[in-house]
């Protein structure tokens, strides 16, 4: 996995550019949403190297800042969102994009004609998790890879069944997801956790052993943040957190924040 440390978000965003934050995708340019911004970044900057020169299907662009960053070592990047709003903006902020409207389930693409699946952050919102590793496994050359990250269900929504975000609908552990794919028709290369590197460590202790709960329980109870803590969320960087490959024992994937698959189309 190679890091890239440019960010995709480095400009300034004009405010009428910017996408809606609703609370079912994160953007960029929001000092609040910089520590959820920069944990759904290091995906991207991780898998620069994995589609350079590819053909790439980002299912699920949402804002589009990660296609964008992707289309810059890309031989090209079709997006397919269903919002109307993520699409319309997608198309005006990044027009170097091919952007289509549709479902995820019933993917616009052609067989067997990409290299490369990208799925971060987006299988836990769909009702029908199946179809969607179908639709990838027929859009995907033989050979060709998803790469597909979720909230890690044990410490996202911990000891529930029920996911704690109203926008999911089904949050996945690792075995979990790893079943799901190989039912599907893939094999798991690699499976990858996403984890605090060690200055969000430094500011989990500083902030009571959390630094995501010092933000949610302060936004739940309409407390405005004190200024030491916005400015503490607004510095992380995209750098701080780890991505670790479990597969070969360098982390424990049940403690990971995120799971990050690599999936292979035979």
């Amino acid at each position: 996995m190679t890091l890239h440390n440019e960010s995709a978000a480095q400009a300034a965003i004009e405010p009428e550019t910017q996408l809606a934050l609703t609370g079912e995708r994160t953007v960029p340019g929001i000092a609040e949403e910089n520590y959820w911004f920069r944990r759904h970044e290091i995906a991207y900057t991780s898998i620069l190297a994995d589609c350079r020169d590819k053909t790439v299907l980002e299912a699920g662009s949402g804002e589009g800042y990660g296609a964008a960053l992707l289309a810059t070592v890309a031989e090209s990047v079709t997006c397919v969102d269903y919002d109307t709003s993520a699409v319309e903006h997608t198309r005006r902020r990044y027009p170097e994009l091919i952007v289509h409207q549709g479902n995820l389930i019933e993917l616009p693409i052609a067989d067997a004609s990409v290299d490369v699946v990208v799925n971060f952050q987006v299988i836990e919102h769909l009702w029908d998790q199946p179809q969607f590793i179908a639709e990838c496994l027929r859009v995907l050359r033989p050979g060709g890879r998803l790469l597909i990250s979720t909230p890690n269900r044990i410490t996202f929504s911990p000891g529930r069944d029920t996911p704690l975000n109203p926008f999911h609908t089904r949050e996945l552990n690792a075995a979990e997801l790893t079943e799901l794919l190989v039912d599907g028709g893939f094999e798991v290369d690699t499976m990858f956790g996403v984890y605090h590197g060690a200055a969000i460590r430094e500011l989990d202790a500083k902030w009571g052993g959390s630094i995501i709960d010092a933000q949610i329980e302060r936004s739940l109870a309409g407390v405005p943040w004190p200024d030491e803590l916005a400015a503490d969320v607004a510095a992380i960087a995209t750098d701080d957190f780890d991505v670790l490959d479990t597969t070969r024992g360098t982390g424990d994937i049940d403690a990971s924040l995120d799971l990050f698959a690599v999936a292979v189309r035979p």
